[in-house]
């Protein structure tokens, strides 16, 4: 693995932790809201967290060939 790929995948990696935790806390706290604005943001929290587990997969090659 050439030191780019490495440099490339940590800093997917740890954006993608950061990312992650940051939205699992969020969507914890905003879980009861109630509304048409709240369910919006919750479902935007879901599919950013779900972003996250598609990289972290990534990173370990269980996605794509590389």
């Amino acid at each position: 693995m050439t030191t780019t790929l490495m440099i490339e995948k940590g800093l997917a990696l740890v954006g993608a932790l950061l990312v992650g935790t940051t939205t699992t806390i969020q969507l914890r706290n905003d879980w009861k809201s109630t509304g048409l604005d709240n369910t919006v943001t919750k479902l935007l929290l879901g599919l950013m967290a779900f972003g996250c587990v598609l990289v972290l997969l990534a990173v370990f090659n269980v996605l794509g060939g590389g």
